[in-house]
């Protein structure tokens, strides 16, 4: 019960945060522009309390599951004749949605995903700058934990274990140094000095057009000393078939020691399913080996367990950086989230993995739970940005496809029939509501409750 509390507390505020950020963009836009908005309303179903300024009401109603602006004329019913009635009779309402040109309805509609961009960016940069969480316990060298296979770093001939003694003109580079040099040479061979075995060998590494969050051509960090902790272990999954339990420490896979599960899931993905030989600490005790065979979760080869939690201590960073680290978060994520969009389109991603509702409310109860406020602030901003991204998509109903109407309309030269459109928008809704079940009926059979059903 706690746990479904927690969850559902923090949905309602996560979610009616965003809703609230993107109305009010298309909001603020409509006022500058002279638009009437009628009401702005946090939340829905019946008026609980508010006031009146002006033409609109500001009001909080039952339901706080996000929020709505209603501007004059703005949905096509409300354009539509009444019975008996002629439009010539009626005067042009300059205070219309309708009455104002389509540049400006445009940029109405943009205004709420630009508004959850900017929310997005601003959380992140308040994050970077205030907390900027990093392990408590870290590895001080510049210890290479992981080389991709057939990545730029594999090809220069750095392996792991190896230490970074110069990269560029940078001596004992920190991996901040490093991502900062690698940022100023794209394209360019990087040389560097790494120490392998307390023998020193110079290589050269070829830089890719651009770094991607702690990707530098391949190698992936080691920032922990401490093996993999096992903190979960998933029913039914190679994991358990393993014997592995939860307070176990990965001490080798394969004989490679992992520290982290990024290098770990690396290599088990080059692996694509190969079984590997685990080596086991429980209560201090080496174990002997065991052989675990991967199997595809969540879209790639992995074990079933879930890592301890690290922990960590606070770094700000100075503005001006954190700035630049919420610019990173806010690319990267928005690009995995076309990628996810692009992969449903072409069926590369089943409909059935994506989450709604009961999905979120699970995450956002997770993120207020976990210790740390990278977890909480990072869900704000991917939810966010899966916000302003998805309401862009040209699909009526969403800011997106009414800018696509505009479009349309501006390329014929003449509005649309209302008639017309009203039959466009109930097509519409009759889809979002088909696909709103489809996607909660998934959540719901995702629940623990429903686990021992599935085969």
């Amino acid at each position: 019960m706690h746990e479904f509390l927690v969850a559902v507390a923090s949905f309602i505020v996560l979610v009616g945060l965003m809703v609230v950020v993107h109305e009010f963009g298309h909001f603020a836009v409509a006022k500058l522009l002279g638009v009437r908005v009628e009401a702005f309303s946090f939340g829905f179903g019946p008026r609980l309390f508010g006031f009146k300024y002006g033409d609109t009401d500001y009001k909080v109603c039952l339901l706080p599951l996000g929020g709505f602006v209603k501007m004059t004329g703005e949905s096509p019913e409300q354009n539509l004749e009444a019975p008996g009635t002629h439009t010539e009779e009626l005067p042009e309402d300059p205070g219309a949605f309708t009455s104002h040109p389509r540049w400006q309805r445009m940029l109405i509609g943009v205004a709420g995903p630009i508004a959850n961009f900017i929310l997005a960016f601003v959380l992140m940069v308040f994050y970077y700058a205030v907390f900027n969480e990093v392990p408590s316990v870290e590895v001080k060298s510049t210890t290479v934990e992981w080389v991709l296979a057939g990545s730029a770093a594999a090809k220069a001939g750095i392996q792991p274990g190896d230490v970074i003694r110069r990269f560029d003109n940078a001596d004992n580079p920190d991996w901040d140094a490093v991502y900062t040099h690698a940022a100023l040479d794209p394209n360019q061979f990087v040389p560097l000095t790494v120490d392998r075995g307390g023998t020193s060998l110079q290589l050269t590494l070829q830089m890719p057009p651009e770094i991607k969050g702690d990707d530098v051509s391949g190698l992936l960090p080691q920032y922990l000393p401490d093996p993999i902790a096992v903190d979960r272990v998933e029913p039914n999954t190679p994991a358990e078939k393993a014997g592995m339990r939860p307070g176990d420490a990965i001490l080798s896979v394969d004989g490679h020691q992992f520290h982290t599960l990024q290098s770990l899931v690396s290599y088990l993905q080059a692996g694509h399913g190969a079984p590997v030989s685990v080596v086991l600490i429980r209560n201090g005790v080496t174990l002997p080996p065991v052989i675990a065979h991967p199997a595809q979760l969540d879209a790639g080869w992995k074990l079933g367990f879930a890592a301890k939690p690290i922990a960590y201590r606070d770094s700000p960073l100075p503005l001006n950086v954190a700035v630049i680290k919420s610019l990173d978060f806010c690319a990267d994520k928005s690009f995995v989230i076309v990628e996810v969009l692009q992969r449903l389109l072409t069926h590369k991603v089943s409909i059935s993995q994506l989450q709604g509702p009961v999905g979120i409310a699970r995450a956002a109860g997770d993120a207020a739970e976990t210790r740390g406020w990278l977890p909480k602030f990072g869900l704000a901003g991917m939810i966010s940005l899966n916000l302003g991204i998805l309401n862009l998509l040209p699909f009526p109903i969403l800011d997106g496809g009414m800018i696509f109407l505009l479009l349309i309309e501006s390329v014929l030269r003449h509005d649309i029939n209302l008639n017309v459109k009203e039959r466009i928008y109930q097509a519409a809704f009759v889809v979002i509501i088909a696909f709103f079940a489809f996607i909660l009926f998934n959540d719901v059979t995702r629940l623990p409750i429903f686990e021992h059903l599935k085969p």
